[in-house]
């Protein structure tokens, strides 16, 4: 059996991706007709239904939902062919799209791309925010380059994991609330109305972890999905939070910080596929990350 193309696996993505054949045909730069027609010749290489209507929108079929990962792992493996290429050329320009959370991405970045900017200027870096496990599943599918996220994380035999810094949790209360002493437990934690990350998030995972030693279940009041959505709150006198010190190094006025009795701490790492190529730029932005322009949650300098 004639086996499917890369063109034909790139418009069959592009059309999932945009939900139309004639929005996909304008990304790609081709006529309605051949973009119509490159996913007719895939399906009947593949023998099945692909796309259906639903909606106004094409959207895949059972068959085509299980195609999308193996074409997007096979677009990346061409990416790579590219980049491996490139890394014949000047290296004076390039691109690497990173995946992090967005607590990392407003306190921990900013001074990391930096640093891998001053080293490269012509990096072009691309960041997307989202919880780790929605960012791993995009280093695995070859969308994203590599990623700084949250340990451990599930990665087989696909990634490569390097661990990177310690960043401690502690306690954020509203002054007014706050207990004496400089430590809280979990059952002091317990007296007021807690304000926690979503149950989506890895840290929360982490928090739930930390009550539960306790013998204690965590009920918050609220729960968002916003670090400094959850600062206002506590700022505001509406409860108080558990959250990385490194979301601290601004604070809301008239709250006051306590650390954890037993302490815990979240773990950062850095991931990459196996065999993604380290270009210039990955490895740039690599070395940034691991010593070049970040500090931990202590100010200590990382590397």
């Amino acid at each position: 059996m004639a086996e499917p193309t890369l063109r034909q696996l790139r418009t069959f993505l592009t059309v999932v991706e945009t939900g139309g054949i004639s929005a996909a045909a304008r990304q790609l730069n081709l006529t309605q007709p051949a973009a119509s027609q490159q996913v007719r010749e895939l399906e009947r290489l593949l023998r099945v239904r692909l796309l259906e209507r639903a909606g106004g929108k094409a959207v895949p079929t059972a068959a085509g939902a299980a195609l999308v990962e193996p074409a997007r792992r096979a677009q990346a493996a061409i990416d790579d062919a590219v980049v491996a290429v490139d890394e014949h050329r000047s290296g004076a320009t390039g691109r690497v799209r990173l995946g992090t959370g967005a607590t990392a991405c407003i306190y921990l970045l900013p001074q990391v791309l930096a640093a891998a900017k001053r080293r490269m200027p012509g990096l072009e870096i691309i960041v997307t925010t989202g919880n780790s496990s929605e960012v791993i599943q995009r280093v695995e599918a070859g969308e994203l380059d590599v990623a700084l996220v949250t340990l451990p994380i599930a990665s087989g035999r696909t990634l490569n994991v390097s661990r990177l810094m310690a960043d401690p949790l502690v306690a954020l209360f509203p002054r007014a609330m706050a207990p004496d002493g400089a430590y809280v437990t979990a059952g002091l934690m317990m007296r007021v109305p807690l304000i926690l990350y979503d149950v989506a998030g890895s840290t929360r995972g982490i928090v739930d972890g930390w009550f539960k030693r306790a013998g204690v279940t965590a009920v918050p009041a609220m729960q968002l999905d916003n670090i400094e959505a959850i600062k206002v709150l506590v700022g505001g006198g509406h409860g108080a939070s558990i959250m990385p010190r490194l979301a601290l190094r601004t604070m809301p006025v008239g709250t006051v910080t306590r650390l954890l009795r037993p302490g815990v701490a979240r773990q950062l790492g850095v991931v990459v596929r196996r065999e993604k190529v380290l270009n210039r730029g990955l490895r740039v932005v690599m070395d940034a990350l691991r010593g070049g322009g970040a500090e931990d949650a202590e100010g200590r300098r990382l590397g």
